[in-house]
Order: structure tokens, then C-alpha cells, then sequence
């Protein structure tokens, strides 16, 4: 079964918006004593999953590509970075992004967990709070 632990932020502040005009790097630290993490072909399914504690709204549209075992055993370990791109704020009514908030900042945090290929999950970890810049 696949373990991971939260190792960090790049920075602590995203401005909003939906067109990729900010980003994130989250990093992970991952284990697994059978060492079937990654994807072997593109084709796979993603294994790391991304959930916006705001909404509860699942993000799987990233992966850990194939890593080859290490040395004499099958476990495997790293870190992964993977880049996350700003969100919307969320207010009480209005578009997200559209509206000129009187709110200036959201706060959120992403719930993180993997699997391997056999399916297992990890734990699941929450990043540290991530300030949304709102105007």
C-alpha cells in the first residue's frame, strides 16, 4: 500500500482565475513496498488525486509517471512536484471570477492521496492553507 507525506508549497498565495494565469508547485513524498507506482503506459489512468476542500471537488487529471524499482527490493520512494493551477474564489452569490468581490482573499487546501497500480490507495494528506488573491 502506497504512503505519503506533505512536504511542501513553492509559495503560499495564488491569484485567482481559470485561464492558467497563476500556479502552485505541491510537493509529496511518496512510498510503496511493492513498488507499483506510476503509470506505465500514457493511455493509464492518473494516480494522484486532488480535492478542493472548499467544494469537495475531485481533480484526478494528474499522474506519477512509471518508476522503475530500487535496487534488490521492489519498494520504491520520491518526491513529486506537481504544479497546480489557480482556482476561483468563492463568495456567498455571484459568478467566481467575474465579480468584483468585497472579500479580498479565500483560504483553501487540497486533500491529496495516490494509488498504485494494483489500485491500493495511500493515506490521504492536506497541504498547508493556501491564500486566493480575489481582486
Amino acid at each position: 500500500m502506497p504512503k505519503i507525506e506533505f512536504v511542501g508549497l513553492s509559495k503560499d498565495t495564488l491569484q485567482q482565475g481559470l485561464n492558467q494565469q497563476d500556479s502552485i508547485i505541491v510537493t509529496f513524498h511518496f512510498e510503496d513496498g511493492d513498488g507499483d507506482i506510476g503509470r506505465t503506459t500514457d493511455a493509464e489512468m492518473n494516480n494522484v488525486f486532488f480535492i478542493d476542500t472548499r467544494t469537495g471537488q475531485l481533480d484526478n487529471t494528474f499522474g506519477i509517471p512509471y518508476v522503475p524499482p530500487q535496487g534488490s527490493t521492489n519498494g520504491i520512494e520520491g518526491d513529486a512536484h506537481i504544479k497546480i493551477y489557480s482556482t476561483c474564489c468563492i463568495y456567498p452569490v455571484g459568478d467566481p471570477c467575474e465579480i468584483s468581490a468585497q472579500i479580498p482573499f479565500n483560504e483553501l487546501s487540497y486533500e491529496i492521496y495516490i494509488t498504485d497500480r494494483a489500485g491500493n490507495s495511500s493515506n490521504v494528506i492536506e497541504t498547508q492553507t493556501i491564500h486566493l488573491r480575489c481582486n
